[in-house]
């Protein structure tokens, strides 16, 4: 998992690898390889072609998760998937039309919540009536929510 810290929202690169005890939201390895990878794609010319395995091997990630979340992303419409011998995979559109929050959706199939209640519904904590943290964690949440859908994969470049 990657551990996002609260001054993240700054430096978006910089501030990922926080250490545990500062966590406030955590993306899956799927995630982080995905943004990643589009990172990569983005800080290129457009039209030019990666394979999954120079990606891996550029980052050091694991090939067979990475080719899963590049065959999402390119099912999704996000990059193009290039089949043969000079096959690989390119950006299908600018990246600064690319929402972080739809990359997230894509490759995670929901948003990022930073709360049980907000992610398993109000029959998942028995608190959930009387808790005094649920409103402010919303609030954190939906603004949170605001940031993932104004971010583009330019912003993080």
């Amino acid at each position: 998992m990657v551990i996002v810290g609260a001054g993240w929202a700054l430096s978006f690169w910089t501030d990922l690898r926080l250490r545990k005890s500062d966590f406030m939201l955590q993306l899956s390895k799927k995630v982080e390889y995905g943004l990643i990878a589009l990172r990569h794609m983005a800080m290129k010319p457009l039209g030019q072609i990666f394979t999954a395995k120079e990606l891996a091997q550029e980052y050091d990630v694991p090939y067979e998760l990475l080719a899963k979340v590049l065959q999402k992303l390119a099912r999704s419409g996000i990059i193009n998937s290039l089949q043969g011998v000079r096959g690989g995979y390119s950006l299908a559109k600018s990246p600064k039309d690319m929402p972080v929050s739809h990359i997230l959706r894509i490759i995670e199939e929901e948003k990022p919540m930073i709360a049980e209640c907000y992610v398993e519904g109000p029959d998942s904590c028995y608190l959930f009536g009387n808790c005094t943290i649920r409103r402010p964690l919303g609030k954190i949440q939906r603004s949170l929510n605001v940031l993932f859908d104004q971010m583009t994969i330019q912003e993080i470049i």
